[in-house]
């Protein structure tokens, strides 16, 4: 009935105005004005528009404009969630996960995501995966964890795809495949995934799947650590006493070059 109600209600919305008051709402938040933004969005949410309400929830969430209330959040994720919109349903999905506003609640992690993930979100995907991958609100399915993991790595998921280049390095659950492995580390780095590159630091410096090479690991760790990563500091050096001063001068030129191509000319 809830659903029903907000539909019929949007349907006596003016669109052309629905749509300028949202716009407005979106410049405001844009620029950081987000009194204004707040301003333009509730009565869109109050009057049951899904994305109005998605966007309140998610200033209650990161008290941008009110007072952080992650209850007011979940609230006004719920109405949203309630009508189909997947991204609220994701963030309602992560509430309960991590009992935030709500009870920690598993299972009822899983129902929200799932709904999300069946929409193609590729967040929920990665995170039901993760749930799957962890017997978390469901029975272990490390299979059922990679699949979803690959529906969300096929579509940039950054954190998904290392996740999939771990799954593949190590066997679980798929026959060992460096290759494979290799290959999804390699489109996380390209995103700047600090972890995925010291993982290809580790695999070129212990020689997995391809062959032993200090320069290429050296060049893996300098960017892991340029993109924030401490652990790839020591990992950095700890080879570079291991290489002569010109291996080092390649090293860097090449961690220059990767930089520069946007993680593209990494050889």
């Amino acid at each position: 009935m809830r659903s029903a109600f907000f539909a019929f209600v949007l349907a006596l919305i003016p669109l052309a105005a629905l749509g300028q008051d949202y716009a407005a709402g979106f410049a405001a938040y844009e620029r950081g004005d987000y009194a204004v933004a707040l301003k333009e969005w509730r009565p869109l949410a109050e009057q049951g528009a899904a994305f109005a309400q998605f966007n309140l929830g998610l200033m209650y969430d990161n008290g941008r404009g009110v007072p952080q209330d992650d209850a007011e959040a979940v609230r006004w994720y719920q109405l949203a969630a309630e009508q189909g919109h997947a991204t609220a349903q994701h963030g309602l999905g992560w509430m309960y996960r991590h009992g935030r506003g709500v009870p920690q609640d598993d299972a009822e992690a899983v129902r929200w995501y799932r709904l999300a993930a069946e929409q193609g979100h590729a967040f929920a995907q990665y995170g039901l995966g993760w749930m799957y991958e962890r017997g978390r609100g469901v029975p272990r399915d490390s299979a059922e964890g990679m699949r979803w993991y690959r529906l969300a790595a096929e579509q940039g998921h950054a954190e998904a795809q290392f996740s999939l280049g771990a799954i593949y390095r190590y066997g679980q659950g798929v026959p060992e495949d460096f290759a494979e492995g290799m290959r999804w580390y390699r489109l996380a780095a390209e995103q700047g995934h600090a972890l995925a590159m010291i993982s290809l630091g580790h695999m070129h410096g212990f020689g997995e799947g391809v062959p032993q090479n200090f320069v290429m690991a050296h060049m893996w760790y300098n960017l892991a650590a340029a993109a924030g990563d401490s652990d790839a500091v020591t990992f950095r050096d700890t080879f570079a006493l291991e290489m002569t001063t010109a291996d080092i001068s390649e090293a860097q030129r090449r961690a220059g070059v990767c930089f520069k191509s946007g993680y593209t000319d990494c050889e």
